[in-house]
């Protein structure tokens, strides 16, 4: 099983080259950053999580320069988003920085994707909240179609674009994997409808631990006639505790990912280190 780290990188966090190295070095096997534009100060929607919404999802970076500045400093790290609000962005766009960042780092992006929980930060986007699943959906499937066809054309009810060209084209094909992240059963369904993997949290308010699902997740994957390889399953919010680290492993998770704060290196690298140690001993 692999385990990656994942940071809200603003400029008082540890810096992204400097972060990418150490956990290359320490055994992980990939960088997630995740995206908000802006941060609107009504809010319809609740924080996910419970609370007051952190500082950091005020302050964060935008993914794809964050992630291209760890891939010209690493070698063998995979790259990731997560996630990337794909209801807020525009298709033919994010397609081309998608490509370019997968041939920059020579195919190792993974890209995460989600439809978001702010509601009002959409609607400064011109995203309706209501149909954002639908938009989703419908973004992720131009796409392809840019990355995939010498000559792309899209036509649906949100995304509509006649015959154009547009290059580069990813490294890896037919593209970089779709890991969709959300909660079970939507999420879980969207990621066995248009992913390559589905990422949800280890915990929720729905649920108290993702394990407990994952065998519905299991007969969800037959019923869709997709085969389990072709969903692997990323857990977030990953825990240091090796018995429960191995019980992933051994019920067919992929990878955990690690959330780190928005600190510096004399915070983030002890805790790495700890890391470290439990990915040796998952490997013996």
């Amino acid at each position: 099983m692999r385990i990656g780290g994942a940071m809200f990188f603003t400029d008082y966090s540890m810096p992204p080259i400097e972060l990418a190295r150490a956990l290359e070095d320490r055994g992980f096997d990939s960088l997630w950053v995740p995206e908000h534009s802006h941060i609107p100060l009504t809010r319809k929607s609740p924080f996910p999580s419970g609370g007051d919404l952190p500082k950091k999802y005020y302050d964060v970076m935008d993914p794809f320069v964050v992630l291209a500045a760890a891939a010209a400093v690493t070698k063998t790290l995979l790259l990731g988003t997560g996630i990337c609000l794909i209801a807020q962005r525009d298709p033919i766009q994010t397609a081309k920085q998608v490509a370019s960042i997968d041939q920059v780092s020579g195919g190792r992006f993974l890209f995460g994707v989600g439809n978001g929980w702010n509601e009002d930060e959409m609607a400064n986007h011109g995203t309706a909240f209501a149909s954002r699943h639908k938009l989703a959906r419908e973004r992720v499937e131009a796409m392809k179609v840019i990355w995939t066809q010498s000559k792309a054309e899209y036509h649906g009810e949100f995304v509509n674009f006649d015959p154009m060209m547009t290059w580069p084209k990813p490294v890896q094909k037919p593209h970089p994997p779709i890991m969709v992240g959300g909660a079970f059963p939507y999420g879980a369904r969207r990621a066995l409808h248009y992913g390559n993997g589905w990422m949800p949290h280890r915990t929720r308010t729905q649920y108290a631990d993702v394990q407990a699902l994952l065998p519905k997740f299991r007969e969800m994957a037959a019923e869709a006639g997709r085969d389990l390889a072709s969903v692997p399953i990323t857990i977030w919010g990953a825990r240091e505790n090796l018995d429960l680290l191995k019980r992933d492993r051994d019920n067919g998770v992929l990878r955990v990912v690690v959330s780190l704060d928005s600190a510096k290196a004399d915070t983030i690298l002890p805790e790495l280190d700890r890391w470290a140690t439990l990915i040796r001993q998952l490997g013996s």
